[in-house]
C-alpha cells in the first residue's frame, strides 16, 4: 500500500495545471441529512480531492439520476446552477449518478501524456502506441466520468447497484448503517468485474488529504480502510482505443472510461 500525504504546494501545482487534471466527482454538501431535507451537491474538476466547482451545463451532461431503495429518477438541472445539482433525501441510502458525455483532450507534449499513463497505471502505453504508428504530438483523448455519490439520511439503510454505466464503483458497504472500519466496493467494466486494477484512494479530514493506491482483487473489490469523521473518493480508469461512436467520430488516439465514488463515515 503506498501512502502519500499532499502537501500544499501539491495542490497548488494541482489547480494550476486543471486543464491536464481528470477526476471528476460528486460532492455532496452533507453526506448525511434527516429526511426530507434538500442537500446540495457540488459537481468537482481537479486532483487529489481538491478541485474547481462546475455549474451544470446541459452539453456536458450524458445522464443523472437518484436511486433511493423504492426507485430512481432522471434528474434535470438547471443551466448555470451552482451547486450543480440539489436532491432530497428521503429514509434510508440515495445513490445519485452522473454520467457525462465526451470529451476531447489534446495533451500538449508527450511528457504529460506519459505522466498520465505512469500516473494511471498503464506500463504498456508507449509499446500499445507505436505499435498502432501513432504519433508521439498532439496526443489525443477522449474522456468520460461516470460518478456516484453516497448520501444517508435517517437511518441511512439500504444496497447500492450497478446501475448500468460502462464502468463504475458498486458499494458492498453502507458506511451510514453498518459501522466499520473497512469500505467495500466493487468495480465494474461492461458489467463484469476489474481483476487487480489500480485504485486511487483519497481520505480528507481536518484540511488535510491523504492519497493511497490499492489494487482490485480477483473480484474487482477494492477494501480501503476508514476512520469516523472522514470522506473519501476513489477513481479508476479504463484505457483503450477508440470503441465508442462517439470517440471513433472525434477521431482520437485513444479513449479513456473514468469510474469514481465519494461517501463519508459518519463520526
Amino acid at each position: 500500500m503506498k501512502r502519500i500525504i499532499l502537501t500544499a504546494l501539491s495542490l497548488l501545482l494541482s489547480l494550476n495545471t486543471l486543464s491536464h487534471a481528470h477526476e471528476f466527482w460528486l460532492e455532496p454538501q452533507n453526506y448525511q441529512a434527516e429526511p426530507g431535507t434538500a442537500v446540495a451537491i457540488e459537481l468537482r474538476n481537479g486532483q487529489d480531492f481538491e478541485g474547481l466547482e462546475l455549474s451544470w451545463f446541459d452539453p456536458r451532461v450524458d445522464s443523472a439520476s437518484v436511486h433511493t431503495q423504492d426507485n430512481s429518477i432522471v434528474y434535470k438541472g438547471l443551466p448555470g446552477d451552482l451547486p450543480a445539482m440539489s436532491v432530497t433525501v428521503e429514509d434510508g441510502l440515495t445513490v445519485v449518478s452522473y454520467s457525462s458525455n465526451i470529451t476531447k483532450l489534446t495533451y500538449d507534449s508527450w511528457v504529460k501524456a506519459l505522466r498520465f499513463a505512469v500516473e494511471k497505471d498503464f506500463p504498456w502505453f508507449v509499446a500499445e502506441h507505436d505499435a498502432r504508428g501513432l504519433p508521439r504530438e498532439a496526443v489525443t483523448e477522449g474522456y468520460w466520468r461516470f460518478s456516484k455519490t453516497l448520501i444517508g439520511g435517517g437511518t441511512g439503510q439500504g444496497v447500492d447497484e450497478a446501475r448500468g454505466m460502462p464502468t463504475e464503483f458498486v458499494a458492498l458497504s453502507n458506511p451510514y448503517a453498518e459501522p466499520s472500519d473497512t469500505f467495500r466496493a466493487r468495480l465494474l467494466y461492461q458489467d463484469a468485474p476489474r481483476a487487480d486494477v489500480q485504485v486511487e484512494v483519497w481520505d480528507k479530514a481536518d484540511g488535510e488529504i491523504t492519497k493511497t493506491l490499492l489494487r482490485t482483487d480477483t473480484d474487482g473489490i477494492v477494501t480501503l480502510p476508514v476512520q469516523p469523521g472522514h470522506s473519501y473518493q476513489i477513481d479508476a480508469v479504463v484505457l483503450r482505443e477508440p470503441q465508442s461512436p462517439e470517440a471513433q467520430k472525434l477521431n482520437v488516439m485513444w479513449e479513456s472510461l473514468w469510474a469514481n465514488m465519494t461517501f463519508a463515515v459518519p463520526q
